[in-house]
């Protein structure tokens, strides 16, 4: 929920949850994720290997999580454990794992929903409020529910946790990129580099819609009914668009960059994970002098249908 949906009721699903995901109600909670940020890069060890995508990545992005949704830190060493198995698992391409990591995560979910329940005690923070949404006249259902935070949660954390790692790497290769943004540039500036990097090394490779009419796309024919899988990785890297693609241009990219997605199924966390993915660089940027790349330890590429970096140990100087 709402990204398997379509028509009417993926609007009425977005309209009804997309609040929780705005500018306002976001607001709120980036002076925690800074210090969360603060305190995660004050802990990690400078001039010894640091490993960005589980050690920084992962690790920011499950104590964030839990600080907008306000759920206890008893649960991290679950969902740290679980984003290593789920990615490991998505590699295998073995379905019977894959769905006993699904079930996995749900178990999770369960454990945190079990003491609440909408009712007159419920906090009013983000997951009390979910509890109480309604769609039509009618509260979500425990099926529902469970989707809704499937797709927020197990979702948001593995992505943030692998885009940490190409951030950290690309980082690592370019200091003088690391100069100019310590050197201090606006938010928006930020986000734009932020989107590029992501655009040129995109974790996100692809995805999948089923056509619902016959369709052209490209002067190929499509029936109705017809599974596609889109390459998000190849259409960020489309030279009839983008020239040369490895040409580093935030700006004059911005308008053609589809990391998020696009259209109505634009990714709804997209704004959530654009605050976490800031936060946690400018810390990395304010605690350190420089970042580099481990020479004793490689970086681990992922494998497909992941994209990014499985490992990226770096020195934090």
């Amino acid at each position: 929920m709402p990204n398997g949906l379509d028509g009417s009721e993926h609007t009425t699903f977005r309209q009804a949850l997309d609040p929780f995901l705005s500018q306002q109600a976001l607001a709120a909670y980036q002076a925690d994720f800074e210090l969360i940020a603060a305190d995660l890069v004050a802990s990690l060890p400078r001039g010894a290997s640091v490993e960005a995508v589980r050690e920084i990545g992962a690790t920011f992005a499950v104590r964030a999580q839990s600080a907008w949704l306000n759920w206890s830190l008893d649960v991290e060493s679950r969902l740290l454990d679980w984003i290593a198995e789920n990615h490991s698992a998505t590699r295998s391409g073995e379905l019977a794992r894959t769905a006993r990591v699904a079930t996995d995560f749900d178990d999770i979910l369960r454990s945190v929903l079990a003491a609440r329940r909408p009712d007159s005690t419920t906090p009013s923070d983000v997951t009390g409020q979910l509890l109480r949404v309604e769609v039509r006249g009618r509260r979500l259902t425990d099926a529902e529910i469970m989707s809704v935070l499937r797709n927020w949660t197990g979702g948001d954390l593995g992505s943030i946790a692998l885009c940490v790692g190409v951030l950290v790497h690309h980082l690592a290769n370019h200091p003088e990129l690391q100069f100019r943004l310590r050197d201090g540039v606006p938010d928006n500036e930020m986000d734009l580099v932020i989107d590029e990097v992501l655009r040129l090394d995109d974790p996100f490779v692809s995805n999948r819609r089923v056509t619902t009419c016959p369709v052209d796309v490209a002067g190929v024919r499509l029936p109705e009914g017809a599974r596609i899988k889109l390459n998000w990785t190849s259409a960020n890297r489309d030279a009839d668009v983008f020239g040369d693609p490895e040409a580093f241009d935030p700006a004059g990219h911005a308008a053609n960059n589809l990391v998020y997605g696009i259209g109505k199924h634009a990714c709804p966390g997209r704004l959530l994970s654009t605050i976490e993915l800031r936060v946690v660089v400018r810390a990395l940027l304010a605690g350190t002098a420089t970042i580099t790349l481990d020479p004793d330890a490689a970086a681990e590429r992922e494998v497909a249908p992941v994209g990014g970096w499985a490992r990226v140990p770096v020195l934090l100087h």
